[in-house]
């Protein structure tokens, strides 16, 4: 686990920053595939985690928070948005009928699970405010955190070609993407803030604010 602000660590994953998990003061953030969970737990045991929140549900991000929660005795909370498909195990049916999104789903989709707090935009989570920032998910949400100015950011941006691996910026892959002009719009909210650090669901941490707000405006 790797330490990036106060209260602010990346997860080791494998293979390394393909699927990111965060532990956001005593609030884990997301939680990988449905394999993830045995690492995940290893690399939290000796803390204390008092609840565990998606940026989205897709199967790359929830499929060990069912795991997760019950061998920690933790609250799930996400968006209102994406709440239902979460508990209703329906995550699939709100993406994009494609191929590869029907393989991620055999692959990495983790079970349904009750959701006790829904996230509101302005909430509160571990110092961090809840941005609603929907497009790659209805209920996507952002952790954004002023004093620091660091961002938790999920899905809006990428910084790797989540299909190639090649690092860089990109929009979410479209068949992973419900309103692509939606997400747009998102992409440029989150710009506009001027993040310090940008922690991604893919790729590596950003700590570059003007590269973020040049590749949000070359967006059609």
């Amino acid at each position: 686990m790797r330490q990036l602000a106060d209260d602010l660590w990346l997860l080791r994953g494998f293979p390394p920053h393909a699927i990111n998990v965060y532990l956001m003061g005593d609030v884990l953030i997301d939680a990988a595939s449905r394999h993830a969970g045995r690492r995940i737990l290893r690399q939290l045991s000796g803390r204390t985690v008092t609840a565990h929140a998606l940026t989205h549900a897709h199967p790359d991000h929830q499929g060990a928070s069912k795991e997760v929660c019950e061998a920690l005795g933790i609250p799930l909370w996400c968006h209102s948005l994406d709440a239902d498909a979460m508990e209703q195990g329906t995550i699939t049916d709100r993406q994009p009928d494609h191929p590869i999104n029907r393989l991620i789903a055999r692959a990495f989709l983790g079970p349904p699970h009750p959701v006790a707090r829904r996230l509101e935009e302005g909430d509160v989570v571990a110092g961090f405010e809840v941005l609603h920032v929907p497009g790659h998910s209805a209920g996507h949400v952002a952790f954004w955190r002023e004093s620091d100015r660091a961002l938790v950011l999920g899905d809006v941006f990428t910084n790797i070609d989540t299909i190639t691996g090649i690092p860089g910026l990109h929009e979410p892959k479209p068949f992973f993407t419900p309103d692509p002009e939606r997400n747009r719009d998102s992409m440029r909210r989150l710009a506009a803030l001027e993040p310090s650090l940008v922690c991604f669901g893919h790729g590596r941490p950003l700590r570059d604010p003007a590269k973020l707000s040049a590749f949000a405006a070359k967006l059609a």
